[in-house]
């Protein structure tokens, strides 16, 4: 935390780099247990809500705390169905997109426009906040798919205000009603990537909420820390490595090699969790499903050797899957193209990052960390015409 005497040059503080010991806030939206592999939101076990919740229920209990009536649970599901749609300015701006644009980049950008025909954009209360929370949630899964849609040259399929937030994301990507099985899974997928603690782009968020900036600019900040291969990318990077390996005996030879160069197998250890991350377990079952439903079950093998060899190799630096381990490889079962893995999970992301900006903001202060200065102190200005 720092030491308790003021530092100078000469008696340095302590570092946290990566803010690995310093907390930044109280939460009640989500409690990562990384020593018995226990994610909980708002108290309910994730594992509890991957078997009979859905993606709707966990937007109520993520933002309001607590499980919903059914009163309040249809009115969630009717809120999120009835402003998925986007405007045709919306659709002509992501028409102009380059066709090359990472879609995680046109994400961004369409949120940071989208803001500018929200009503409530800068109306700071609580309530409107709310409002303008579940319009975000609702919104995703279109411009996610809407963007696809058009780089691919095809017709943009409006949703489906009937059909539950999953399923209607497959469709509008796809173009046609997805099969029970793999629009439970998305369903799943979605609960679990909603919330995860003050990770990386929860906290780019907080940062730029402590500022009191509008909503949307605190999602605007947090997809760019989504972003990056160490956060959002790491399941894209894990099934790129899958494909690489190609076969399954090619596998531990694979890791074995990689672990001996010293090089990094995506996917695997956490910063929290010291025992196997509990949403990866969940999705190894489901990935296991989707690949015999598929009948591509050659990648399922491939991650079995995978998983078998690094766990086996780094048990004693206690080094698991993680949830990027099986999210790419649900993905790729489910038809998504890799470079919509990032958006994909912000798709589902954008509930938690919503609920801690405006639980932050029950408390605002604004984050201000200090940097130690290590830079000259006695530097001699030269004028330009005499600097060699």
């Amino acid at each position: 935390m720092g030491t308790s005497a003021k530092p100078t040059l000469e008696t340095p503080p302590r570092i946290d780099k990566g803010l690995d010991d310093i907390y930044v806030k109280e939460t009640s939206i989500c409690f990562v247990d990384g020593q018995r592999g226990r994610l909980l939101y708002h108290g309910y076990d994730i594992r509890d809500l991957a078997q009979y919740s859905t993606f709707e229920e966990t937007v109520f209990i993520l933002i309001h705390g607590k499980l919903p009536n059914r009163e309040e649970l249809t009115q969630v599901k009717t809120t999120l169905a009835e402003n998925r749609a986007i405007s045709p300015e919306v659709v002509k701006l992501l028409r102009c997109m380059p066709p090359d644009a990472p879609p995680i980049d046109v994400l961004r950008t369409a949120v940071s426009y989208v803001s500018n025909y929200d009503p409530e954009r800068d109306d700071p209360t609580r309530a409107a906040n709310m409002r303008k929370a579940q319009r975000l949630i609702a919104k995703f899964p279109t411009l996610v798919a809407a963007h696809h849609r058009i780089r691919q040259g095809m017709k943009v399929v409006p949703p489906d205000p009937t059909l539950a937030h999953a399923e209607d994301f497959l469709r509008m990507l796809t173009g046609k009603k997805p099969d029970p099985l793999s629009a439970r899974v998305l369903d799943v997928a979605l609960i679990l990537h909603a919330d995860h603690s003050m990770n990386a782009s929860a906290f780019a968020a907080t940062v730029a909420a402590s500022t009191l900036a509008d909503l949307y600019s605190t999602i605007v900040a947090a997809i760019a820390a989504l972003k990056g291969p160490l956060h959002g990318g790491a399941n894209e990077a894990a099934l790129k490595t899958m494909l690489v390996i190609g076969k399954p005996e090619n596998a531990e030879a694979y890791v074995l090699d990689t672990l001996k160069n010293h090089g990094k197998v995506f996917g695997f250890g956490h910063r929290v969790y010291k025992t196997w991350d509990p949403r990866a377990l969940i999705l190894r079952e489901y990935a296991k499903q989707l690949s015999e439903l598929k009948g591509q079950q050659e990648l399922f093998h491939i991650s079995e050797v995978v998983q078998d060899t690094v766990v086996r190799e780094l048990q004693s630096k206690h080094i698991y899957p993680n949830v990027d381990f099986y999210s790419g490889l649900v993905y790729h079962l489910l038809g998504l193209p890799t470079d919509l893995f990032t958006p994909t999970f912000a798709v589902s992301r954008i509930a938690g990052w919503t609920a801690h900006v405006i639980e932050y903001w029950e408390d605002n202060r604004l984050v201000r960390p200090l940097d130690y200065y290590v830079g000259p102190t006695d530097a001699v200005y030269v004028p330009l015409d005499q600097r060699p």
